[in-house]
């Protein structure tokens, strides 16, 4: 392990050797990173080189840019997190990532977000995985890898015992491959986040959300689950609220874009009057209706103690839900987060969530409204806060300290590991 690090030097060697020329951008990332771990003495950094950072000149990263890249971080321990997101990796970038983790022995966390990986580069890095005993944390999101792709990183699962987060959302995985990934978290032990937001789905039946709830009857270290738009109707979430009712470590359910009525919150809210583990509950994007909201707000008024963020964001809900919502709030001190932009606000609405923040009940910060007035009426803006705030970016500059699960496969530092 590098006590010394002379990342920029190491690379201009590489280059020279490789016969490549050098990218300014990466060059200026290695002399980052080299600058902050000597400030800072920490364990380990992570290097970021995202396509999409816009505060200096950026040549995104191609297959032989990551060649150099992993030589010149094949021996060098403090270097514990990669995040390649925005580029424009291809299978045979994955190539040279899949050696690099065979190799490798101090990477905690790789974000390949939005690059051009396919099928063929999703297996090298799932086959790498199998090998790989230190990698915690892997985003492919946006990577088009398809079915068969998703299907190497279902059978990787059975095998690898140390990867802790999975990012697979809008990957184009199919129902084989959740169906797949679902078995495969029945044995899985190691795994506590996992998204598997936008597969293609061409059913109606809803195989793949009762397979998911099978699952979540038996596994027991499963923190954090995406499911956003997955065609989810009220008979998936009965399954689900029948199969949590038997689960006691999911703490974050994500059922955002999807097709929930009011009768299929009725089982959330009967869930949530037992359930003693869920914290954060996404329901952005469906239809609950008033009715649904009514449902919600009985179960936090009266009977749950222990979730801590709800969306109920464009939900078609009236003044009636959204002041039920309020007066919930008011009486439950552990919901600390809700966010309601997009629904029917009427002046009732307006008055009862500006008295909430007035009064200290929610916090201005732990919503995603701020009330003003005009001509003596009560009007609620709208705020750039959510529970997916930084789901496709994270700030450049400070850290976000949020605790609403601006999901922690979205923002989690490598340091917290």
């Amino acid at each position: 392990m590098s006590v010394h690090p002379d990342l920029h030097q190491r690379y201009v060697q590489a280059c020279q050797n490789l016969g490549q020329s050098e990218t300014p951008f990466i060059a200026h990332a290695l002399q980052e990173a080299e600058k902050n771990y000597k400030i800072r003495r920490t364990k380990g950094i992570t290097l970021k080189i995202a396509g999409n950072n816009h505060l200096v000149p950026v040549q995104r990263v191609t297959a032989d840019n990551l060649q150099v890249l992993t030589s010149v971080l094949q021996n060098t321990g403090f270097v514990t997190g990669l995040d390649l997101r925005w580029n424009v990796l291809t299978d045979a970038g994955a190539k040279h990532m899949a050696t690099f983790l065979q190799e490798n022995s101090t990477l905690r966390y790789l974000n390949l977000m939005f690059n051009d990986i396919g099928t063929s580069g999703a297996e090298l890095i799932a086959r790498a995985l199998h090998r790989n005993e230190t990698l915690l944390y892997l985003r492919m999101t946006g990577n088009k890898i398809g079915n068969k792709g998703g299907m190497f990183f279902a059978s990787m699962l059975q095998i690898n015992s140390t990867l802790e987060k999975l990012d697979l959302g809008d990957c184009d995985v199919g129902t084989q491959c959740l169906i797949a990934i679902a078995t495969a978290l029945t044995q899985n032990k190691s795994v506590k986040a996992v998204n598997l937001n936008r597969p293609l789905l061409y059913s109606q039946e809803e195989e793949t959300t009762v397979h998911i709830a099978l699952m979540l009857k038996l596994n027991s270290s499963l923190v954090e689950l995406h499911l956003c738009k997955h065609e989810m109707k009220n008979f998936g979430v009965e399954r689900l609220c029948e199969a949590l009712y038997e689960n006691s470590s999911l703490r974050y359910l994500d059922l955002s874009c999807n097709k929930i009525t009011c009768d299929g919150v009725k089982f959330l809210g009967e869930l949530l009057k037992r359930n003693q583990t869920l914290e954060i509950l996404d329901l952005s994007a469906n239809r609950i209706e008033d009715d649904g909201a009514i449902y919600l707000s009985e179960a936090l008024a009266l009977y749950n103690r222990t979730l801590q963020a709800l969306s109920v964001v464009s939900n078609n809900i009236r003044g009636k839900g959204l002041v039920a919502l309020s007066d919930a709030t008011k009486m439950n001190t552990e919901l600390s987060y809700i966010y309601i932009w997009g629904n029917k606000f009427d002046e009732a609405t307006c008055v009862a969530f500006s008295e909430l923040i007035r009064t200290g009940h929610l916090k201005p910060n732990c919503t995603d409204v701020e009330p003003y007035e005009v001509d003596g009426h009560a009007h609620l803006a709208q705020l750039s806060h959510g529970l997916k705030q930084h789901y496709y970016w994270t700030p450049s500059c400070g850290e976000v300290t949020d605790k609403d699960a601006n999901a922690s496969l979205a923002i989690a530092a490598v340091s917290e590991f």
